[in-house]
């Protein structure tokens, strides 16, 4: 168990340390190409850190059997966790400006497309509808269908509000073709470190006792969300508070949208008909968690109270609550 433990350290190391330059190299892409921040937040960072979700889901339906819970619950879990690294973010800034505030309010269409997009799954985990589109189930296409919507949505918005960004000195140091090459490479190599966690997720679940669905919500969930931890801080760091919002945002979104090739992987008939209905409650959660993200965004309070106004304090207790759910509900 302990070179289990060892192993999944490592391999999440390689991913740390490949996830500090993407926020790098994601805003001198920004500068370059003009896309604005809040646009590459949500696609190309977004896009690069959801790889290792993208890796360990496809290698556990693709295993002897197939885990679709691990799939499943790595995906809602990293949305989850990703929540719980803004909350933890909002306390470690330090700042008098705060990150989730109604200046941050631009984010809200993609805050809007997280809720709405983990809402369809947990319908579709709930609900046996009788949808199929080939080789896949209807559920996932749909799910799929709705991101590109909603990616249109947040494209044409970006259109409206971008303004003229300065260049810093670091993307005048950096060419767009540097930019492009590094992040490609940092790309494979999350995925490659990405790609062994989870037959190490898989034997954890079964040494441990706890459970596919539990292992894939907290252990690899949070070690797939690594990525997404260093960007945001390196993003704050810099003080593109646009780039850390919508890199999780963004992340949620796109979380959601790579269940159709899991589901084209999946060897049985629809990736969600097949895993436990406590996926559901883990997506609900999600919900919920946005929707304190997403209140602190628009309030506006003369006087703030601890642990009741919509801010960091309560979502890091809700995503504990929430972690603490699926360890009671999950099956053993």
């Amino acid at each position: 168990m302990l070179l289990l433990l060892l192993k999944f350290f490592v391999l999440g190391a390689v991913i740390v340390v490949a996830g500090t330059f993407l926020a790098r190299y994601g805003d001198v892409i920004a500068e370059k190409t003009g896309l604005g921040r809040t646009l590459v937040g949500l696609i190309l960072l977004a896009g690069a850190t959801s790889l290792p979700e993208l890796a360990v889901d496809c290698v556990a339906v693709l295993m002897k059997p197939p885990a679709p819970d691990l799939a499943v619950s790595a995906i809602v879990g990293s949305s989850l966790f990703n929540l719980f690294i803004l909350g933890v973010v909002e306390f470690l800034h330090g700042s008098s400006h705060r990150i989730l505030s109604p200046a941050s309010i631009e984010h809200g269409l993609s805050a809007i497309a997280s809720i709405a997009l983990t809402g369809l799954i947990a319908i579709f985990v709930l609900i046996d509808l009788p949808l199929a589109a080939g080789p896949v189930g209807g559920g996932t296409v749909v799910i799929f269908v709705a991101y590109l919507f909603f990616l249109r949505l947040i494209y044409l918005d970006q259109q409206e509000r971008q303004t003229p960004e300065q260049e810093t000195e670091e993307a005048t140091s950096i060419t767009l073709r540097t930019a492009l090459q590094a992040y490609g490479i940092l790309t494979m190599i999350i995925f490659a470190a990405a790609y062994f966690l989870t037959p190490t997720a898989e034997q954890i679940a079964k040494r441990s006792g706890l459970g596919d669905s539990f292992v894939g919500a907290t252990f690899l969930a949070i070690t797939t969300s690594l990525p997404e931890l260093v960007t945001t801080l390196a993003a704050v760091r810099m003080g593109a508070f646009d780039m850390a919002v919508g890199n999780i945002f963004g992340s949620n979104a796109f979380n959601a949208s790579i269940l159709l090739p899991v589901d084209l992987l999946y060897p049985g008939k629809a990736l969600l008909n097949d895993v436990a209905t406590v996926h559901a409650i883990t997506a609900g959660m999600v919900i919920l968690v946005n929707c304190v993200a997403l209140a602190a965004m628009l309030y506006r309070p003369r006087k703030r109270y601890a642990m009741i106004d919509p801010d960091a304090t309560l979502i890091v207790m809700l995503c504990c609550l929430a972690m603490y759910m699926v360890y009671v509900l999950s099956p053993k």
